[in-house]
């Protein structure tokens, strides 16, 4: 049980502020040596107030109305202590100050400004990001019953402390099924996921002060894998004996052509093929996650993919462009695409569009604004991760510029 060294209250006068006689009232709240006033909103006659008793001498009508409030005070404030006592619940001055005050900013609790966050996102986020919430709500819970003891606590105890020993308690947690511990870009995330709700509730007027304020990301810079080029061509140019395999292998070839996520992928319609500036055919489409508007102009190769379909049994029940395969599946088919190919990487949907960014663009010379348009990120900055310079690349460049230095010594 969580203990207290000392717990008292107090009622005392403010009487250096005294006008016409008449004192306001405050309670003293002391934990442990820290205190915390409460403004009563009451007041009472400078010439009856009995600083020792701290209460109003007399009989008046006025003297006995404040000394049954003061009452019932004491006994409001004693509860309070009680129930965090019985809760087991951290107690301080400031906490029972907020649980006296009710309804009030102060009183508001982190699963409160969860719940509202819940409530605000429902609808308005893609389900990936909703479903990433739970889960950091799920080990924010987890702390909170194994670090602090409780399953909740006031806004107004949340401090840069707090962040720290959450952050500490996510790396010693090992996620049961798990291979490993969280790795430090995963307990980046849930931190930062904590910081979008908290800053909501600064913005609401809830906390008196950003936690985070002080507080900085640290994550750890990975490669992000993607296939080689002849990785890529390998793909294409099997031939799969198996319909479900060579149907995945044409999801994963036309993604690597568009960038084009699973979420997106898997929605497509004639609905959104439309004819470009240019004349030819484009996809066009508002990306699930973002709502960004996206329009990719069709490469030769994810074109020959959506001829191979248009018309397609498998297309004809959906309605949509492409084969529907869960992604589940979709992920778990690639890994027998990846042996069946001799490609000796983890291969999963999502690298189709590192492939895109990196193998199919941005190494052959497309800037990164316009790759950063097709793959539909909002910022600029999402799309540098990706801009890496391969060693073909940088062989290409080099011969290029000793073409150009030979040329100078001709002439």
């Amino acid at each position: 049980m969580r203990s207290t060294k000392s717990f008292s209250i107090l009622f005392w006068a403010y009487t250096s502020r005294a006008k016409n006689e008449q004192v306001k009232i405050y309670a003293r709240i002391t934990v442990n040596g820290k205190r915390a006033n409460i403004s009563l909103k009451q007041k009472a006659d400078i010439k009856t107030w009995d600083s020792v008793r701290q209460r109003s001498r007399g009989n008046s009508e006025s003297s006995r109305t404040l000394n049954q409030y003061l009452d019932q005070v004491h006994a409001r404030l004693v509860q309070c202590y009680q129930d965090f006592k019985f809760k087991d619940q951290l107690i301080t001055a400031e906490l029972l100050k907020a649980n006296y005050l009710g309804d009030g900013k102060n009183s508001k609790s982190l699963q409160d400004l969860i719940a509202y966050h819940n409530n605000k996102i429902t609808g308005v986020l893609a389900k990936g990001s909703i479903r990433n919430f739970g889960i950091t709500e799920k080990y924010i819970n987890r702390f909170l019953k194994k670090s602090q003891k409780t399953t909740d606590v006031f806004l107004s105890q949340l401090n840069y402390e707090f962040i720290c020993d959450f952050e500490t308690f996510l790396h010693a947690y090992w996620p049961e099924g798990h291979p490993r511990a969280m790795s430090q870009n995963t307990v980046m995330k849930h931190i930062q996921r904590l910081r979008k709700i908290i800053r909501l509730g600064y913005n609401l007027e809830w906390l008196d002060k950003d936690p985070f304020r002080r507080w900085k990301p640290s994550f750890e810079r990975r490669e992000r894998e993607f296939l080689t080029q002849e990785e890529l061509q390998k793909l294409e140019t099997y031939i799969f004996l198996i319909d479900r395999l060579d149907r995945v292998r044409d999801l994963f070839i036309f993604s690597c052509y568009t960038g084009i996520s699973y979420a997106d992928l898997i929605k497509l319609t004639k609905m959104n093929l439309h004819f470009g500036i240019d004349g030819k055919k484009w996809i066009i489409t508002k990306r699930q996650k973002t709502k960004t508007p996206v329009k990719i102009p069709l490469l030769e190769k994810a074109h020959e993919i959506l001829i191979k379909y248009d018309a397609h049994p498998v297309t004809q029940i959906t309605n949509t462009l492409l084969p529907v395969i869960s992604n589940e599946k979709l992920n778990l088919y690639l890994k027998e695409v990846a042996d069946a190919c001799g490609i000796g990487k983890n291969l999963t949907f999502h690298m189709s569009r590192h492939t895109f960014a990196t193998t199919v663009t941005l190494s052959n010379g497309v800037p990164i604004e316009t790759v950063s348009k097709l793959l539909g990120h909002t910022k600029i900055t999402t799309t540098q991760i990706y801009a890496r310079v391969l060693d073909q690349k940088i062989s290409q460049d080099m011969t290029s510029l000793q073409k150009k230095l030979n040329e100078g010594k001709d002439n």
